[in-house]
């Protein structure tokens, strides 16, 4: 039963924020319908530090986001669930702004999130109980929204299920409890603080180096004294901990020039971060689902080869690389524009995806190559197929890559059956999905050759959009007939290449143009590519034949592992790339899936 503190951060702890309603909002309990609108309205900022603040003096508390309330008997009652995306709140934007506004920054706040079903995703500020006889204030709220003095203060309190501001009076009866403290008169007090010498009333009062985390504040400052060099200003707040990460904000030492973020991580080099580029780094790993921590998905900025001392990346960096957090190894590159977009480190496994035989029911051709892309992109519940780029994409099928390769199939074996007449279908169109395909006919109208792609839009089973080109040899009897006398089917492992070369190419960079822009949109997780040579037509007693008797596999070599109906790659990859550099990736791809199946002695230049 929650009831206290304590139990409700339990039961947030454990994703069941909905254990929570029917409490009243209560001394260490505040709920809000909608995140605070950190991006668009100053006025924010200055709420959520007011609400820490007031819960910091107040013996601690919990704020939860994405439950409304209900209003009885003059209480607020929390009500229902209304849950919030993650990905339209930045949880290190709150964590900063605590830091920034509230003096002293209070120790140990947690932001999280509860909840484990779509739609009920809920965050949660912990504010736990401070130290006795600590104070925090915030900047009082006057003059122009969102630009706090620094010469003002305000005290927020709690007061039962409510916030409001100490009085004046009450500021001035702590300010003389103080004086009288010293055992001094109040003009002796104040005169002596202005004769202090800057350092003493400015950088030297504020945090210091690796403050709130003591047990790294020993290597903070070691770090720092090393770095100082590259323009470090004194901390800006508290030091806290992201994961395993210990950091800082830090000042610039010139004014007006962009802060840093000290960063340290168990097992990596040091690093400070321009805080532009830094903020890069965060908004791309925000968008991973589930309200993942950023840098648990995209990782930490790796030093760049034969660097193995403390380094730094500063605010005109035009790419970082990242050492891979649940992504894997990935690049942060700045357009000349000044957006970041972050790319794989390309990379390759055999792991096959729920959609990796989309599409396939029903269908059983002798041999299907196929090239299916996984495009997992942040904004995707936005995107929809209109008229006129579906109407595009009909007129440049006939004369993309994919039907290129499957003309020339016919081509090298003196024969002219053009990919050139597309049709809908068999895949559904809608506003979510296309489909479209080309067959090349045998005598009597048999299908010999089929090419088929198809995208769809994310559904309730697949949360990335998927786009895909097949190949599909249906009949080889047929296609033989198609091609005249004396014409062999089997196809070439250079051809092969050729048709998953151009399958790739028309899933990853045709496709996706129905949708808009697709260059313009962010990653929730890492693009893939899944390259698929099946045999799907199985004979008489029901058994699949061998790719063997349909392609010619022998300049991969011996197989130790017997003869197969199916090989398959994945590809973690960015979606576009140079043609030159595609082909090379496919081979070194085709590498890896051979040598997985059995063939240990392929190597890329045999192919």
């Amino acid at each position: 039963m929650v009831n206290d503190l304590k139990s409700a951060l339990a039961a947030l702890e454990a994703d069941q924020p909905g254990s929570l309603l029917g409490l009243h909002e209560t001394q260490w309990l505040d709920a809000k319908k909608a995140p605070y609108r950190l991006t668009d309205d100053p006025k924010a900022a200055e709420e959520l530090a007011k609400d820490v603040a007031a819960f910091a003096n107040g013996g601690g508390g919990v704020i939860v986001v994405g439950v409304a309330t209900r209003l009885e008997h003059d209480e607020e009652i929390l009500d229902r669930v209304v849950g919030i995306d993650p990905a339209a709140v930045s949880v290190d934007q709150i964590r900063k702004l605590i830091r920034q506004r509230v003096t002293p920054a209070p120790r140990r706040v947690r932001v999280g999130w509860s909840g484990a079903e779509a739609g009920e995703r809920v965050l949660f500020i912990e504010i736990p109980a401070q130290a006795d006889h600590e104070l925090f204030a915030v900047p009082a709220a006057v003059g122009k929204p969102g630009a706090p003095r620094p010469d003002t203060v305000a005290v927020p309190m709690r007061d039962g299920d409510s916030t409001h501001w100490m009085p004046r009076g009450e500021i001035v009866r702590l300010l003389s409890a103080g004086v009288r403290a010293l055992g001094v008169p109040t003009a002796q007090a104040f005169a002596g603080l202005a004769r202090q010498p800057e350092s003493s009333v400015g950088p030297a009062s504020g945090p210091h180096v690796g403050q709130g985390l003591p047990d790294r504040e020993r290597e903070m400052r070691a770090v720092y004294e090393e770095l100082t060099g590259v323009g470090l200003g004194v901390p800006a707040g508290e030091a806290w901990a992201q994961g395993a990460a210990a950091l800082q904000d830090l000042r610039h030492e010139v004014d007006g020039q962009p802060g840093w973020v000290l960063c340290l991580v168990p097992g990596h080099l040091a690093v400070v971060v321009s805080e532009p580029v830094w903020q890069a780094i965060i908004e791309t790993g925000r968008r991973a689902p589930h309200g993942q921590d950023p840098l648990a998905a995209v990782g930490s900025p790796r030093p760049p080869s034969g660097t193995d001392t403390p380094w730094a990346i500063p605010a005109d960096a035009r790419h970082v690389d990242l050492d891979g957090g649940s992504w894997g190894p990935g690049r942060l590159t700045c357009s000349g524009r000044g957006v970041w977009r972050w790319q794989p480190v390309p990379r390759f496994s055999l792991n096959q995806g729920r959609a990796a035989e989309i599409g396939t029911a029903g269908q059983t051709p002798a041999l299907r190559l196929r090239s299916l892309v996984n495009l997992p992109w942040a904004e995707a519940s936005t995107l929809e197929i209109n008229r006129s780029r579906r109407t595009q994409l009909e007129q440049f099928l006939p004369r993309s890559a994919v039907a290129g390769a499957v003309t020339i199939l016919s081509r090298r074996r003196g024969a002219e059956l053009p990919a050139a007449r597309w049709e809908r279908g068999p895949f559904g169109n809608s506003a979510r999905s296309v489909g479209y395909t080309c067959t090349v006919a045998g005598p009597g109208g048999i299908p010999a050759v089929r090419t088929s792609v198809m995208l769809a839009l994310p559904t309730a089973m697949e949360t990335a959009v998927v786009a895909c080109a097949d190949v599909l040899i249906e009949n080889p009897a047929a296609w033989a007939a198609a091609l005249g006398p004396g014409r062999d089917t089997q196809l070439g492992l250079d051809e092969v290449q050729a048709v998953l070369l151009a399958a790739w190419e028309t899933a990853s960079e045709l496709l996706p143009d129905v949708v808009g822009e697709p260059t313009s949109l962010s990653w929730a997780a890492p693009p893939t590519a899944e390259l698929r040579i099946t045999s799907e037509r199985p004979a008489a007693d029901g058994v699949l034949p061998v790719l063997d008797t349909l392609i010619d596999l022998s300049p991969l070599g011996p197989n130790d592992s017997g003869h197969m109906s199916k090989l398959a790659v994945a590809v973690t990859s960015a979606p576009t790339m140079g043609r030159g550099d595609r082909q090379r990736l496919l081979r070194e791809a085709l590498v890896h899936m051979a040598q997985a199946y059995g063939y240990v002695d392929a190597e890329a230049d045999l192919l």
